[in-house]
């Protein structure tokens, strides 16, 4: 060991700190439940633990190569902290059941690596992270603590930096005082006024993070603020922090890191050693971890140990695998290739395939490439449309030799990709299906590996096939940037050289295979194999055929909306630079602020890390409701030039030149509740209540001789909720036709529905609506711009009158932090994993919790109603064109308008049955006209 007065660290040596505890539940919450087949044991947390550490320790290069290393974790709930405060951490949760005895094996795991594991007594772990970290930034090392903690932040600085694992993002100083809005020596005084709800950590009663940091920046530090407390000029924080100084210095106990440990060991003994192949590999065979035990053991250039035939769920439906070699793919080029390949695919009834092309656009995109794969490892790149001297932007229009003619390779690959027997696997095969149904070849059938990781994970992460591979094949993909560069430079895939092209694009087709083979039995084990086969995969052609006919637009009527707005826009600027009493840019936050809070002197006012007021919307309504007319008018203003930007003017570039007419495209895992998401443009968010939202809708338009047909559920989410709850009033309402809004409000004012007032029948609206997602007093109050004591009332009696609704929302929660998901009446998934928190977010947690079966019932009911549809008016002139949330919207011939109603209604009305049979009725609410407004 070396002697103390010896630096044993210079400026080379580098020591990464590895906080253990948040890997464990970061793993835990992020991958399925998996056990281990030969006793049971839970090892879901560990699995992923030892891919996030393989991936470390394999990862790792140029100048982020440790030296030094070390894996820190608690070693128990209680330490000094307890003993200064018994309430600490008291409103964290125990550790679920089934991951305590994956604690000690993720130890086990770590020192299986050659990691240093460390942890201790009476400490947390940030305590030791802070302890070596001062250690080897005195000696003029370098530190990087890879965890995303925001408690770690006080270390940042020196020498010492952060990175957080899952965003690969770097947090230095800025980074810090970007989320403190002080600098790292000041995050203990900031994180003492602000306290912490997970930890429990009281700190100042009323006093936020934005706040506490412009005290410390006012004041210097905490020991000034609290000794000149006397001198801040609002009376209630000044009289909180005068009456609670001992409270929040004792905050800054429990935050402030120790950094005196006394260490067990020195930095000295971090060095980073390899792993010891016959050492790890055995733990992961034991573990059986199978795709992972292989793919070390082929790095490592060993034999992998046996794993036990009675491979674990999850492992089953991974089998062993070759590993990924880009290196090993091919080109064909000619089309006795391509017939000899399609021929073993053929046999075998299963193809995955991707296509390359130059735009994310699929109306507009150009086909370069077709990769494709029939089994692990067994993929190939036909390359179709790529250009001479290819690599930048200047390159050459005329296609580069050594390519298959277009049409002689979908002329061989047509019968394949159309062949019933066939399945043919994608990742978002909507686009790939768009992009060759317009070189006519109608692909199916299909399986979608986006769409079952949707219906096995919504809500636990993303569904992108880069971030599959990695959670589930080990494997990271060539990035297309590598391609195609960025910025001003970035150029489309056709100039990508065909040698360059081939491995990125085979390596899609060979993940793509993979991730297939690893879900297709997970659905049924998860018990979601139905919700895949009849709500995702029917799905995709339903909406590639929607989005390829698109809607008729009006440009020229868009542009006098245009027009009418900036008119609009210049007559509220004038009134508002006439209120202000000077003239100034509305569209400057900074200037509105100014103006409404240092030259008005309106209350409210709050300045953030710019240095500049708060105008947020939420800032200028609370302001209007107070009865002040400047900031009425900008909330006007900003209406109207949102509207402007996002629709008129913008919609009139969505034409396409070939078509004229506007193609949405629709996400169908956009939303972990399973509600479509449109993009490119959004055609969701049109408003619809508002005469200026109605009149954009004019502008999409049927064509001659045609209608424009609206088809909208009414009151769906009220009725599902009515069915799930078991709400006999509403049920009985919903049944009998009566108004259901006009009811509430008689249940709960006593008010007769014969001649209620439209104002109390609106209250009663506004919380029904309002109760599905969860509505607070606050945001009640908001709403109806009303007290929200009042507000609170409304909401109090509203359970009172109807207590199965509490009685729902409490069950929900319950089932929902139990298991971690909650379930529609069809059966889909959607998972909850801040459920379990404590602190600011844990009511937003509930309140989707309790929404998402609602809301995710609906999606499901119109999702099975458009899967119907097609073949109920097959025979009539007619074509589904949008789905907006409830409603869908038809184009039809005018001699057909009523049949298509009566068809498609039917189909909508009847949609939940046979899966479920609804103890209320559906209605759906029908309209025509020359336009979608005239429709609606």
């Amino acid at each position: 060991m070396t002697a103390p007065d010896q630096p044993v660290f210079d400026r080379g040596t580098h020591l990464h700190l590895i906080d253990g505890s948040a890997y464990i539940f970061r793993a835990y919450h992020a991958l399925p439940p998996l056990t281990r087949a030969s006793d049971g044991l839970p090892v879901g947390a560990v699995s992923g633990f030892c891919n996030m550490i393989a991936r470390y320790v394999e990862g790792a290069s140029g100048a982020d190569v440790p030296t030094h290393a070390a894996v820190i974790f608690d070693h128990s709930s209680h330490t000094f902290r307890n003993d200064l405060y018994t309430s600490y951490k008291a409103n964290r949760p125990e550790p679920p059941e089934d991951l305590r005895p994956q604690f000690p094996l993720v130890r086990e795991a770590t020192r299986a690596f050659n990691l240093a594991c460390l942890e201790q007594e009476g400490v947390e772990a940030d305590d030791i992270i802070a302890t070596l970290a001062r250690q080897v930034r005195e000696a003029g090392g370098r530190v990087t603590i890879i965890s995303s903690d925001k408690d770690l932040m006080q270390l940042v600085g020196g020498g010492v930096e952060m990175l957080d694992p899952m965003k690969a993002k770097r947090i230095g100083v800025e980074e810090v005082e970007e989320k403190f809005g002080v600098g790292p020596d000041r995050v203990v005084d900031v994180q003492a006024l602000a306290g912490d709800s997970v930890d429990n950590v009281p700190g100042a009663p009323g006093i936020g993070i934005k706040t506490a940091a412009l005290l410390i920046q006012e004041f210097g530090d905490l020991d000034s603020l609290l000794a000149r407390a006397s001198e801040i000029s609002q009376p209630k924080r000044r009289q909180t922090l005068i009456d609670h100084a001992d409270q929040i210095r004792l905050s800054r106990d429990l935050v402030r890191l120790k950094d005196d440990v006394a260490m067990e060991v020195t930095p000295a003994e971090l060095e980073v050693r390899a792993p010891d192949p016959d050492t790890v590999l055995d733990f992961l065979a034991r573990m059986e971890f199978r795709t992972l035990t292989n793919r070390l053991a082929a790095r490592l250039g060993t034999a992998a140990p046996p794993v036990s035939e009675a491979a674990p769920a999850a492992e089953a439906a991974r089998p062993a695998l070759p590993a990924i070699d880009t290196s090993a793919y091919r080109a064909i080029r000619d089309g006795d290739d391509l017939r000899d390949w399609l021929a073993v695919a053929v046999q075998r009834g299963v193809l995955a395939v991707d296509t390359e092309t130059t735009s994310l656009d699929e109306m507009r995109a150009d086909l370069v490439g077709i990769s494709l794969c029939r089994a692990p490892g067994e993929a190939v790149y036909i390359p179709l449309g790529h250009r001479e001297g290819g690599g930048d932007l200047f390159s050459s229009d005329t296609l580069a030799d050594g390519q298959m003619p277009m049409d002689q390779a979908l002329a061989i690959l047509r019968p394949v990709l159309e062949d019933a027997a066939i399945l043919k696997i994608g990742q978002n095969m909507k686009y790939d299906m768009k992009i060759l149904a317009r070189h006519g070849i109608r692909l199916a059938p299909i399986d979608d590996t986006m769409l079952m990781s949707y219906a096995l994970n919504a809500g636990r992460h993303g569904h992108g096939m880069d971030q599959l591979a990695e959670s589930y094949l080990d494997h990271k993909c060539i990035p297309i940037k590598d391609l195609l560069g960025s910025g001003k430079a970035q150029i489309t895939f056709d100039r990508v050289p065909v040698d360059r092209a081939v491995p990125y694009a085979a390596e899609d087709a060979d993940v793509t295979f993979r991730l297939w083979l690893a879900f297709r039995d997970e659905l049924s084990r998860a018990g979601v194999a139905t919700v895949y086969q009849t709500l995702e995969r029917p799905l995709v052609p339903v909406l590639a055929d929607m989005e390829m006919t698109g809607i008729r637009l009006d440009p020229a009527h868009l542009s006098r909306m245009s027009g009418v707005f900036a008119q609009q826009m210049a007559g509220l600027e004038a009134e508002i630079e006439g209120l202000a009493g000077q003239p100034f840019n509305v569209a400057s936050p900074k200037q509105l602020g100014e103006i409404l809070f240092d030259k008005m002197g309106l209350p409210g006012g709050e300045k953030g890390k710019t240095g500049a007021y708060s105008t947020s919307a939420d800032v200028l309504e609370d302001l209007a409701a107070e009865g002040h007319d400047l900031p009425a008018r900008v909330l006007d203003w900003r209406q109207i030039a949102k509207l402007k930007s996002t629709y008129t003017d913008a919609l009139q570039t969505h034409v396409n030149p070939d078509t004229g007419r506007v193609h949405t495209s629709y996400s169908i895992a956009g939303a972990q509740t399973g509600r479509l998401a449109s993009t490119d443009p959004n055609l969701q968010n049109i408003p619809v209540r508002s005469e200026e939202g109605r009149r954009i809708r004019e502008a999409f338009i049927a064509g001659p001789g045609r209608r424009i047909v609206s088809l909208d559920y009414s009151q769906i989410e009220l009725r599902i909720l009515a069915h799930v709850a078991d709400i006999p009033a509403l049920k009985q309402a919903f049944r009998d036709g009566i108004d259901i809004h006009a009811m509430t409000a008689s249940q709960m004012f006593g008010v007769p529905v014969e001649g209620m007032p439209a104002v109390i029948r609106r209250r009663a609206k506004a919380i029904n609506f309002g109760v599905i997602y969860g509505i607070s007093g606050f945001g009640l109050a908001r709403n109806l711009r009303i007290p929200r004591a009042e507000a609170q009332a409304f909401i109090d009696t509203y359970f009172e009158r109807f207590p199965e609704i509490r009685r729902y929302m409490d069950d929900t929660v319950a089932f929902a932090r139990e298991h971690g998901f909650v379930q529609t009446i069809f059966g889909r998934r959607i998972h909850t994993p801040g459920i379990r928190d404590k602190g600011p977010g844990a009511g937003n947690a509930r309140r989707a919790a309790i929404n998402a079966p609602i809301q995710g019932a609906a999606a499901d009911i119109i999702r099975r109603a458009m899967i119907r549809i097609p073949a109920a008016i097959a025979d009539l002139p007619a074509q589904m064109l949008l789905q907006v949330h409830d409603e869908l919207v038809f184009e039809v011939d005018e001699g057909a308008v009523d049949a298509l109603i009566a068809a498609a209604g039917r189909v909508m009305e009847g949609a939940a049955a046979p899966a479920v049979h609804l103890s209320v009725p559906l209605e759906v609410e029908a309209g025509s006209g020359a336009n979608w407004a005239e429709a609606h």
